[in-house]
């Protein structure tokens, strides 16, 4: 990873100095634009609609249009805001955890500590833990000021840039105005479909479908050129049963059954393997005991033969 911007957390007379990395990537598979007829790429080019020019992006400034006067912002002007020269990340306030709704979060970035004692970065990321609270602090980056979630994540520190509140559109349905009866009976069965499915989240047990079927798309044509079948690569699809409307409880009831049946296998594969190991302890046991009652058959044997003899 390269470090995408330096600076420091500051809350109160204390300074953390950090380096900022991006902590996410996309793994899509990058695809362009050619021409259908000859395969030929398509380019766009940046033209000035006064004199018809191409021109480079290093020529190009950015500018503001009222609707009557059009004001132009070059590099140098944007690069003297206060704001963009400043490389603290100020903290606001520390809040619970639990406070920050998920929709706010934007993209997130790992801060390493920049500095040769990493005590003070220690320090603050063990008191969020104690805490179990959020730093919301306020940085520029890239010509923004950006409103953002300060968090442990292990034993790193990392930002989690936040929308405004005026970025988050309210959702606004008539439909969910409407009085709806849900019966006890219905949310029983949901509740019990939602069981069903009930399981503790492992991000490795996902896969991107779509982008592994493109790479193997893209694999085959290579191989096979225009000649591709794709039905002999990727198998023909299976009809979904269909025609059919089923009222809320009975599609309820058929989601618990194929689920419940769907786990059963796995279930009775680890009830058998119990078994076993049942069955091997109690054998283990069994052999145990075996040479013990042995030895005390002997004993008493010896004991009589003794009393006799005497």
């Amino acid at each position: 990873m390269r470090a995408i911007w330096k600076g420091a957390v500051a809350f109160g007379l204390v300074n953390v100095p950090v380096k900022l990395y991006s902590a996410t990537e996309d793994h899509d598979i990058k695809l362009h634009q050619v021409h259908e007829k000859d395969g030929g790429r398509i380019r766009y080019q940046r033209r000035c609609e006064v004199c018809g020019e191409i021109v480079e992006y290093k020529d190009i400034d950015k500018a503001y249009d009222d609707g009557e006067q059009t004001v132009v912002l070059t590099d140098e002007d944007l690069d003297s805001l206060p704001v963009e020269k400043n490389r603290e990340i100020d903290v606001v306030e520390f809040v619970p955890s639990d406070q920050i709704d998920p929709i706010m979060f934007d993209r997130s970035y790992y801060l390493e500590p920049d500095s040769k004692s990493t005590k003070a970065y220690v320090l603050l990321r063990r008191t969020l833990e104690d805490t179990d609270r959020t730093a919301v602090v306020k940085f520029a980056l890239r010509q923004k000021t950006r409103l953002a979630a300060l968090r442990v994540r292990g034993d790193v520190l990392m930002l989690q840039t936040l929308l405004w509140e005026d970025e988050v559109r309210e959702a606004a349905f008539p439909a969910l105005e409407e009085d709806v009866r849900v019966s006890a009976k219905e949310r029983e069965m949901s509740a019990a479909l939602v069981e069903s499915f009930s399981s503790d989240f492992k991000p490795e047990d996902f896969t991107d479908e779509y982008q592994e079927q493109l790479r193997t798309l893209i694999e085959a044509k290579l191989e096979q050129g225009e000649t591709l079948d794709t039905e002999a690569t990727f198998g023909e699809e299976g009809e979904e049963e269909g025609g059919k409307v089923l009222d809320l409880m009975e599609a309820l009831r058929r989601s618990v059954e194929k689920n419940r049946e769907g786990k059963k296998p796995a279930e009775s594969k680890l009830k058998a393997a119990a078994k076993s190991s049942a069955k091997s302890s109690a054998k283990a046991e069994e052999a145990k005991e075996k040479p013990a009652a042995k030895s005390a058959s002997k004993t008493s044997a010896s004991k009589t033969k003794a009393k006799k003899g005497a």
